[in-house]
């Protein structure tokens, strides 16, 4: 069965310290590309959790939003730039001296001084909350693959009832087309009757091969026998399934070709109809394909 590449999957784990809250959506995309949204301190696992997702996702964009909540989730450091401490000090005693002020300096402003005093979130992470993170990453891609088959099922449906829509107007342009010789025959010959009224008398043989010259040049059996050939091969390949969005597109072009050689070809206004209802139809089928994975 086919996919479609728009879904929706979310998992919410959570252990003694930390909940974690992973929710994707994806989108058609002709390539398969991930954009994880998180905290910047779990950028070192970034591609851990994007291979978690790769090994459900095949094609489409699919942007991953990544929350976490419980307390101590990075340790943290005081950095001193004790050099700088020491200048500060001794500038406060020298400044004591000249006023002729006594008692020692405190450091209890230098300690919110942020030239001074920096703080710094290690980069260390806890183990659980790695274990939970990637468990949830996965949870959440097969809750989204789950939502994208549903939705494949439902184009399937739609696109197989447009293509036998496809065969059934290419049958009813079969049935006409060998018509269109016949009546070019009849208009061409009232023509030359009108012209000639009845003064001079024509060379029927000549007529006759203007009408096959004519005929040859409209037949679209070829092209009608191609569009059987992709219609029957776009829904083979939907009931196979996979990864089948560009083969698919590549049908359509196909199938958008003949009918354009057969609109090209026509010289009556009944197959002008067709085409068109043709083409209309296999635009509707290309772009519900654009969503196939």
């Amino acid at each position: 069965m086919i996919t479609s590449m728009t879904g929706y999957g979310q998992a919410v784990l959570d252990n003694e310290r930390f909940k974690v809250s992973v929710e994707m959506r994806s989108y058609n995309h002709r390539f398969f590309e991930v954009m994880i949204r998180m905290p910047r301190q779990l950028l070192p696992i970034e591609e851990q959790l994007k291979k978690a997702v790769q090994k459900q996702v095949n094609r489409g964009k699919v942007d991953v939003f990544v929350n976490i909540e419980g307390e101590g989730l990075f340790k943290k450091r005081l950095d001193v730039d004790w050099d700088l401490f020491h200048e500060y000090i001794h500038t406060a005693n020298e400044m004591k001296k000249q006023a002729n002020v006594t008692g020692q300096p405190t450091v209890d402003g230098l300690l919110l001084h942020e030239k001074i005093v920096s703080v710094h979130e290690q980069e260390q992470m806890d183990e659980g909350l790695f274990t939970l993170l990637v468990k949830a990453t996965e949870e959440a891609a097969l809750k989204l693959v789950e939502m994208r088959q549903r939705e494949g099922h439902s184009l399937f449906t739609d696109l197989k009832t447009r293509v036998e829509l496809v065969n059934q107007l290419a049958n009813e342009l079969r049935k006409y087309a060998p018509n269109v010789a016949d009546h070019y025959r009849s208009r061409l010959q009232k023509r030359v009757e009108e012209f000639l009224q009845g003064q001079v008398e024509y060379d029927e043989g000549r007529l006759l091969n203007e009408v096959a010259f004519f005929s040859d040049k409209v037949n679209v059996d070829e092209e009608l026998i191609r569009l059987d050939s992709h219609t029957l091969q776009f829904l083979k390949i939907m009931e196979d399934g996979g990864v089948v969005g560009r083969k698919l597109d590549f049908l359509i072009q196909e199938m958008n070709r003949e009918v354009n050689t057969i609109g090209s070809k026509a010289n009556d206004i009944h197959i002008s109809r067709h085409v068109v209802e043709l083409k209309s139809e296999i635009e509707k089928i290309k772009e519900q394909v654009q969503n196939i994975e």
